[in-house]
């Protein structure tokens, strides 16, 4: 058989982006990560396993178990065994199934749901150490925020899910690092997975459940990427930068900031600054919720209301404004998940926003619709998304009384972060919310993955009935 064909100069060429990313991983070992990386990593992890512990037993995730082919490895919560791919599909869909998990103020982009799932199905296949499965996570969360810096707002604009398509490239690279690639294999895993990149964000007109399945499409797509990496598949070597290149395709919109990707790399974990979500709905619609309730408890009188203003970014309008009759009447559970006027109704009315607020029963609520159709918008020129993720609510009551909060920060973020005992009482109201018989030891046991000399025992004990091998 022919050799793939290739530049006589190929040697001597500059290297490209994917070149120089491939060269960064090759080098890196589990001594490299910092203490703060590592222990985000393993954050990030327990968070994944219990957003997959919450959707266990919800109709989107049965449909992917009814799909799936037989195989050896684990989806998280279930007793079934599963291909590889078809566990990093499972796993990343459930993870970010109830738009509970991490995200990054910046991107915004969410990492676990898609590098922990691929990580976990090749260190089953592999038979990885958990210092490799960490350092294949911090390696693939640290490439995916930094890829969200290149183009802020483009991937959307051009009508794509930025998790989805960006995760592919890093869901790949995260796998061919905790495999061992070399630097040439690395980057063909990475050429590679620029062909498998997909995700369109139509659900938005209609509430379907397409990006439910995004994260864990990028995790299969780019666990097959490495793997076909590694065994000599070749990928183009100007994936990012090239003239047909992802960028061009993907973010047509915006000259791209690569020096971004190279800014401090392995140097500053940008990864560190990673937010864990207080509230199971899209990202932005967290600070929101965060002034409706307080609001609420300043005593503003519900009945009262004459209009609801919140001042917000042009990024939001197209995905969680407009067209506004519908983000005020949302058709799905799912669908009010990307409100911000259902957000702001059940921050009022309710002040909570969990799993249970995000219900068939909850969209056709005469409260908080009564509340959610007074909601409109201002964009706010100054608003600093995707830097930051701000809220600001301005109540008008029908006497003229006006009522106003502002954040200027996510809660769960750098300025505001969950504490690491808050990490663990989401965990295991997720997992009681799934049917968890003994959430403690589920929790246990994520905590002692990367430290097992292999992890295959370690994520067996992560199945709904748990092999309680040891983990020697």
């Amino acid at each position: 058989m022919a050799a793939a064909s290739r530049p006589d100069n190929a040697e001597t060429l500059s290297p490209t982006l994917s070149e120089q990313l491939a060269t960064w991983g090759a080098g890196l070992t589990p001594e490299a990560i910092p203490t703060g990386m590592a222990d985000k990593a393993e954050a990030i992890l327990t968070d994944v396993v219990g957003l997959c512990l919450a959707a266990r037993h919800t109709d989107y995730v049965a449909s992917i178990l009814a799909a799936a082919e037989p195989g050896n490895h684990v989806a998280i919560g279930h007793a079934g065994r599963y291909s590889a791919a078809d566990a990093a599909l499972i796993n990343g869909t459930a993870a970010h199934g109830e738009d509970f998990d991490d995200t990054f103020e910046g991107g915004p982009v969410h990492s676990g749901a898609v590098v922990v799932p691929a990580v976990l199905a090749v260190a089953e296949r592999g038979n990885l150490s958990g210092a490799q499965t960490m350092l294949g996570i911090a390696a693939g969360i640290e490439l995916l925020c930094r890829l969200g810096l290149v183009t802020p707002k483009a991937i959307h604009k051009a009508g794509f899910h930025p998790t989805a398509v960006l995760g592919a490239l890093a869901s790949s690279f995260a796998v061919g690092v905790a495999i061992g690639a070399d630097a040439k294999a690395l980057k063909n895993t990475l050429g590679i997975a620029g062909s498998t990149a997909s995700g369109i964000i139509e659900y938005l007109g209609d509430g379907s459940s397409t990006k439910r399945m995004h994260a864990g499409w990028a995790a299969q797509s780019g666990m097959r990427a490495a793997l076909m990496g590694r065994a000599g598949f070749v990928g183009p070597r100007a994936v990012l930068e090239g003239e047909h290149g992802f960028f061009r395709a993907f973010a047509p919109s915006l000259a791209p900031r690569f020096d971004l990707l190279f800014d401090g790399l392995g140097e500053n974990w940008i990864a560190e600054t990673i937010t864990f979500k207080p509230y199971p709905c899209g990202t932005m619609v967290q600070p929101y919720i965060d002034c409706a309730k307080k609001l609420r408890a300043e005593g503003v009188p519900l009945e009262a209301i004459d209009t609801i203003i919140c001042f917000t970014s042009d990024g939001y309008v197209h995905r969680l404004w407009e067209p506004l009759a519908m983000k005020q009447t949302p058709p799905t559970a799912y669908a009010a998940k990307f409100s911000i006027p259902f957000g702001v109704a059940l921050g009022l009315a309710r002040g909570t926003a969990g799993l249970s607020d995000f219900s068939d029963a909850a969209i056709a609520d005469p409260a908080l619709l009564s509340l959610s159709r007074r909601v409109s918008y201002v964009v706010d020129p100054a608003d600093p998304y995707p830097a930051r993720f701000t809220g600001h609510v301005r109540i008008t009551l029908v006497d003229g009384t006006v009522f106003e909060a502002r954040q200027d920060h996510m809660r769960g973020g750098v300025d505001a972060p969950l504490g690491r005992d808050e990490l663990d009482a989401k965990f295991l109201a997720n997992a009681r919310y799934g049917g968890i018989d003994d959430p403690a030891a589920m929790l246990a046991r994520c905590g002692q993955l990367f430290a097992a000399p292999k992890a295959a025992p370690a994520i067996a004990g992560l199945s709904a009935s748990p092999v309680l091998e040891s983990l020697t």
